[in-house]
């Protein structure tokens, strides 16, 4: 084949550089689509030249054979050049992206979520009803400071500490799940919970054999989306149908702050908020929350009411090794417990429920199908990849093993509550709570407390709202109103990513 002729390419090069300058490039960012790269400008569109009214269109006449190649030859010289222009661009963005670590996974010290520098947003606490104040920095929730003058959220229980964890683990926490699996509602038709996956129900009982923190055997197991939900699903099975006035729920303050809200968010007929249950005063049926360890203060808890006409319901969301002795199997009527803090999978939106009574697990099971038709089978598979390689980390002789959840979390949260206390005794205007050690039956020796929240209090002079008073300096805590307690009270999650934990024990040691 003839190679191009000087005319031909010389018109396929004007063509080419004709569009080039509507195609502003640059080096590609590493957490920047390769699309972002090259951004057409909006009067430089890539079309081709349409003929003004004033100018003659010639009429084609049928090209020679000769014609036909130089024109073909100047097409694939346009388009050898374009393709170059491709590759090349290619290039640059493999070049700029993070590699990979040996397990195919993004290095330890890479995070695609916090790689995108936060713009300027304006940032309130969700708490902070009626306040006109609004700081213009950005903000950490959800990823890493951008800055050292960056605003501090610590006001969700967000667990993203155990990322790194499950970075490491690499391949052992991974699932792949075909087109075809968990295409029907039913789980198994044979099990009460008919949308609960056996391998989750026989990891969920079997870790629980394995930390000794509660009985599985003898309960029934109903999942739901998130502890939350099956929270609303017990206070509807304990409430009767035929009661003539709605069912009083307490908890002694204080109390976890989601209490109240999610009690009364449906307005329903059979149950109603009723507030600290060290207040409450009656003969009337009424259900009674029994958070230990505690949430905000982290203090070990038992019912307060001793009523033959209350129910209780046991949330035992953080009694785990990494956050407090296990000192023995709880067994109780109903035992509500979540993926999120014992596991750090807070996206998956899964829990669990230990039931004793069939007829209650009846009907938190239909609550469950009534509010969401069952449980999401791909948080569920999900979640037992996830407790198996926990409890594989124990249960499997391996002198390599170093993959062990437990031993990881109770780490790190002591390290954490001993800077934390350091920085408060640095700073001088604060206290929290002390904690005794216990004899930890799952370690097989004495272990300290430490909580997934610090229930800090401000002893400034002058300062009546903790809250208000963190957040003038960028720390977004939640205020202690919200348990039930006074506005001197701030309830900080100790769950956060190193990097936030890290500018927040800098900040609280200057605060005087």
């Amino acid at each position: 084949m003839d190679s191009p002729s000087p005319d031909a390419a010389a018109a396929g090069r004007r063509h080419y550089f004709a569009f080039l300058p509507s195609l502003p490039l640059r080096l590609r960012k590493a957490d920047e689509p390769l699309s972002a790269a090259v951004t057409p400008r909006s009067n430089h569109r890539l079309q081709a030249p349409v003929a003004k009214a004033s100018e003659k269109v010639p009429t084609r006449s049928k090209p020679s054979r000769r014609g036909s190649l130089i024109g073909f030859a100047g097409l694939s010289w346009e388009l050898l050049i374009v393709g170059s222009l491709a590759l090349n661009l290619v290039a640059i963005s493999l070049f700029a992206s993070p590699s990979l670590d040996e397990d195919g996974a993004p290095p330890l010290d890479f995070d695609a979520e916090a790689s995108v520098a936060a713009s300027a947003a304006l940032v309130g606490s969700p708490h902070s009803e009626g306040r006109d104040e609004e700081i213009s920095v950005s903000s950490t929730s959800g990823s890493r400071p951008t800055s050292k003058d960056a605003v501090i959220n610590l006001d969700h229980g967000d667990p993203t500490m155990y990322k790194s964890f499950w970075k490491r683990m690499g391949h052992r926490g991974d699932i792949t799940i075909a087109g075809w699996q968990g295409i029907s509602y039913f789980s198994d038709v044979t099990n009460l919970c008919w949308f609960l996956e056996p391998e989750f129900d026989h990891e969920i009982r079997r870790l629980h054999r394995l930390v000794g923190n509660a009985v599985a055997d003898g309960h029934f197991v109903v999942v739901g989306t998130g502890s939350t939900q099956l929270f609303q699903a017990a206070l509807y099975a304990l409430s009767p149908p035929d009661t003539p006035h709605p069912l009083s729920v307490v908890s002694a303050a204080p109390y976890y702050s989601s209490y109240p809200a999610v009690t009364d968010y449906l307005r329903s007929g059979l149950y109603r908020w009723a507030g600290d249950a060290s207040a409450f005063k009656g003969n009337n049926i009424y259900i009674e929350l029994v958070c230990s360890p505690n949430n905000p203060d982290g203090s070990i808890r038992e019912a307060v009411l001793k009523s033959e006409n209350g129910t209780i319901i046991h949330d035992l969301a953080y009694y785990w090794p990494q956050y407090t002795p296990i000192t023995h199997a709880e067994d109780h009527d109903i035992m509500l417990f979540t993926v999120s803090k014992t596991t750090g999978h807070a996206g998956s939106r899964l829990g669990w429920a230990l039931v004793k009574d069939k007829d209650v697990a009846k009907r938190m099971i239909k609550f469950v199908e009534l509010n969401s038709i069952g449980v999401s089978k791909d948080s569920q598979f999900r979640a037992a990849k996830i407790l198996k390689a926990i409890s594989d980390g124990y249960e499997l002789p391996n002198p390599k093993n170093k993959y062990k959840l437990f031993d990881f979390g109770h780490l790190l949260m002591s390290v954490r509550w001993k800077r934390l206390r350091e920085a408060v005794k640095v700073s001088g205007i604060f206290s929290l709570p002390e904690f005794q050690s216990s004899y930890c039956t799952f370690t097989g020796k004495r272990a300290e407390t430490y909580p997934a929240f610090a229930w800090l209090k401000c002893e400034k002079e002058g300062v009546e709202d903790c809250e208000s008073f963190l957040r003038s300096h960028k720390i977004l805590s939640r205020n202690g109103k919200h348990f039930g307690a006074a506005r001197k009270y701030v309830r900080i999650s100790m769950l956060d990513r190193d990097e936030t934990f890290e500018l927040f024990i800098e900040r609280l040691s200057s605060l005087t």
